[in-house]
């Protein structure tokens, strides 16, 4: 039986979960990727980020995003939270702001979950930027829904 998540349970799942799915538009076509975020209940936000590139160009000439977040047990034992927002990227301080905020969070999720202590944010993300700053960006929640399935 599938039942609709309640608030405090999907802002539960956001906040123990670190992987996610981002959905964009790119040349009229729909594309979800894997991602790692951090959703910040302070503003009401994910924090993302990523190297320049497809993505990223694709999201700031359409600022209309989703992220799907699922927990999942079994084909018949799993929860689902999708998120519709707005892109918006960071910069400068406010950008290094949000990235300790992003690494911080991220870890304690990671602590939290799996029971191993990251130290630093190559031991979750893949991404290397040869000294230059990523691109830091906020996926300003519109609204969200989740779903359950638990028989």
């Amino acid at each position: 039986m599938f039942k609709n998540l309640e608030e405090k349970e999907i802002k539960f799942i956001l906040d123990n979960n670190y992987i996610g799915h981002l959905g964009y538009i790119y040349q009229n076509k729909p594309f979800v990727i894997p991602i790692t975020y951090f959703f910040d209940k302070d503003s009401n936000a994910i924090i993302c980020y990523s190297a320049d590139g497809h993505k990223m160009n694709a999201m700031r000439a359409n600022t209309n995003v989703s992220l799907q977040v699922n927990t999942i047990q079994t084909v018949t034992q799993w929860k689902s939270v999708l998120i519709h927002g707005q892109y918006e990227q960071k910069y400068g301080s406010e950008a290094k702001s949000y990235l300790h905020k992003f690494s911080l969070g991220v870890k304690d999720a990671i602590l939290e979950k799996e029971h191993k202590k990251a130290s630093f944010i190559e031991e979750f993300s893949s991404k290397t930027y040869n000294g230059n700053m990523p691109s830091v960006f906020l996926i300003k929640i519109d609204d969200f829904t989740g779903k359950k399935r638990n028989t």
